[in-house]
């Protein structure tokens, strides 16, 4: 056989359809192409299959041994590229599947109660996993052990796609007797307060520390604790400062008091992912899902820019 590199999917639709229509001149007329272009088209395949494909016999034409077995192949693989050409409209009720996100806490409290019991109503097929991030996000990403990275990590890249779900900004919770509670908070008494941080099993800082740093400022917190688990006890009848988002910080406003952080350090809660999930009408629904959570969290917790 000689090589087939002349070939294309249209020369293969032409040749099934001349066999299916038992006509050359009918299957011209159904596919929209002139005589001619079948003609040409059935030399290129003849040629290229070294058989004459068709025959005429009176009237008719009729397709040799070879073009039976050839058109045999071709209808399972024109039916295949069918089917993936074709945009299905994805359904929820239907869908099957699992999908990773990765976060941290600020956005596991924050969106995903809400987005997975939506993603439960909806497609309750679907298998939804968290990881944790801490610094790995970006590496998850890239090696695909997840599918959607939730947190302000800033990843800069052309193989990343990037939207802005929801901004926070710093505040300081200390107990209602805390010395520094019934006063306005400034920089030097924040640099000389006790400060506890949450580490993330001491391998994360909080955004603040290098803006600090920049100012010469080098904070060593007292207390550092891997989560915010039990942020509420540790903080309470101690002389601790935690310095954690705002809309965290107002599920605690009860026992604690918050005080403004005394820099301006906004926090830019993106969602990322890539191009592997980018078309995916899965991925695409649940990145919507978390999209309009967001949007209905920054309603419920609005700072004071509406962000």
């Amino acid at each position: 056989m000689k090589q087939l590199e002349k070939l294309d999917i249209n020369m293969f639709r032409t040749l099934v359809t001349i066999y299916e229509r038992g006509s050359f001149t009918e299957a011209a007329h159904l596919i929209g192409i002139n005589q001619s272009t079948v003609s040409y088209t059935m030399k290129i395949l003849r040629d290229s299959f070294e058989d004459p494909l068709f025959v005429r016999t009176g009237n008719k034409i009729e397709p040799t041994d070879r073009c039976h077995e050839i058109v045999e192949e071709l209808r399972d693989v024109l039916t295949t590229l069918d089917r993936l050409g074709s945009k299905k409209e994805f359904e929820p009720e239907e869908a099957q599947g699992t999908v990773v996100i990765s976060c941290n806490y600020h956005e596991r409290r924050a969106l995903i109660p809400e987005a997975v019991q939506r993603i439960r109503r909806d497609a309750p097929h679907i298998k939804v996993h968290l990881h944790e991030a801490a610094v790995d996000g970006k590496r998850q990403l890239l090696e695909n052990t997840v599918d959607i990275l939730l947190g302000p990590v800033a990843i800069i890249g052309d193989v990343f796609y990037r939207r802005h779900l929801f901004s926070d900004r710093y505040v300081c919770l200390m107990a209602a007797d805390n010395p520094l509670a019934d006063q306005p908070l400034t920089l030097d008494q924040f640099c000389t307060a006790k400060h506890l941080a949450i580490t993330h099993n001491g391998r994360w800082e909080a955004l603040f520390y290098p803006i600090l740093r920049v100012q010469g400022i080098n904070l060593a917190p007292d207390v550092s604790i891997p989560n915010h688990d039990n942020l509420r006890q540790m903080i309470r009848g101690s002389d601790l400062v935690a310095t954690i988002p705002g809309r965290l910080a107002k599920d605690l406003s009860d026992e604690l008091v918050i005080k403004p952080f005394p820099l301006e350090v906004p926090i830019a809660i993106d969602m990322y992912w890539t191009e592997r999930t980018h078309f995916s009408g899965l991925h695409k629904w649940i990145r919507q899902i978390l999209a309009d959570v967001s949007v209905e969290h920054r309603k419920r917790f609005p700072l004071d820019n509406g962000s």
